[in-house]
């Protein structure tokens, strides 16, 4: 009988008091449920819970979570007598949940851009592929975004002097030859066609970046991928441009209902004359300081 009843003594003195608030029977039987081995199973869920509820989580933390949890539960080793059942109704709920997840571009992208993760947490190679095509796309459209944006600078920086330029042309007398006009002419002409050419090439460049930062190894699972891509920001600028836009998300909504909380302790009946701006500082501090402790 005490072989069958694997409940640990901690849990002994709570259930014989319940068992008596209830009529129910004071010790368990040769049937019931082992406590050890359930706690052992919903252990991994408290500390995935914990992980991406924390205030660093981002939505790249959500399909590794998914897939260690998935793997977990599918293991079969000998200490899974009866406790085989519940393993079983845990991973087919996982399952149905979570079963479309790696399509969803947002946690797709995000997980690649990620340095701990990037593409060792899909489960089939069709998903890894689909999360690549898009990255790609993400790339490409940063890189002409990119582009855009330095043709603009450019062309504010150099519209001034040519019309300087031109001004002073028409004041000179005809038989000056305009060889400074045409040559900045001709200068910004080329930068122009220079610029414009790099698109071509740009999605191979882009391709190149992806190739090169996978294949690189992983960093550590504590580590952070915000100060990852501060220090190689450089070496993959379109790569740190989406992840920039990607893991600015967080995986779940608990962060902000914090907020929210916070802001609730301060601006209260006590408080109510708070400025907004007031109340703002006073809520950044909240959030902020214990990191510096």
């Amino acid at each position: 009988m005490e072989q069958l009843l694997l409940y640990d003594q901690e849990f002994k003195r709570p259930l014989c008091a319940c068992a008596a608030d209830h009529n129910l029977p004071a010790t368990l039987s040769a049937n019931g449920v082992c406590l050890k081995k359930i706690v052992t199973v919903l252990e991994p869920f408290e500390e995935l819970t914990r992980k991406i509820s924390s205030a660093t989580s981002t939505g790249a933390d959500v399909i590794p979570a998914v897939t260690v949890l998935t793997r977990l539960l599918a293991e079969e080793n000998s200490t899974d007598s009866g406790i085989k059942t519940m393993k079983s109704t845990l991973l087919q709920a996982v399952s149905r949940r979570f079963s479309s997840i790696e399509s969803e571009p947002l946690y797709a992208v995000a997980t690649l851009v990620d340095a701990r993760y990037k593409d060792r947490f899909f489960v089939g190679e069709e998903t890894a592929r689909s999360a690549k095509a898009l990255l790609t796309q993400e790339l490409e459209q940063m890189e002409q975004a990119l582009l855009r944006a330095s043709a603009d600078e450019a062309g504010a920086t150099e519209a001034e002097p040519v019309e300087k330029v031109a001004r002073m042309e028409a004041g000179t007398s005809s038989d000056s030859p305009p060889s400074t006009s045409k040559s900045m002419l001709s200068s910004l002409y080329d930068r122009i066609l220079e610029e414009h050419d790099e698109p071509a090439g740009g999605s191979q460049a882009a391709v190149i970046q992806m190739q090169m930062y996978l294949k690189e190894p992983t960093m550590g699972e504590k580590d952070s991928p915000f100060q990852y891509w501060a220090n190689n920001h450089a070496r993959f600028p379109l790569l740190a441009a989406v992840a920039e836009k990607f893991l600015s998300a967080p995986s779940t909504s608990v962060e902000s209902e914090r907020l929210f909380s916070t802001a609730s302790n301060i601006v209260d009946e006590k408080r109510n004359r708070l400025t907004a701006e007031r109340a703002e500082i006073l809520i950044f501090l909240k959030k902020n300081l214990p990191m510096f402790k």
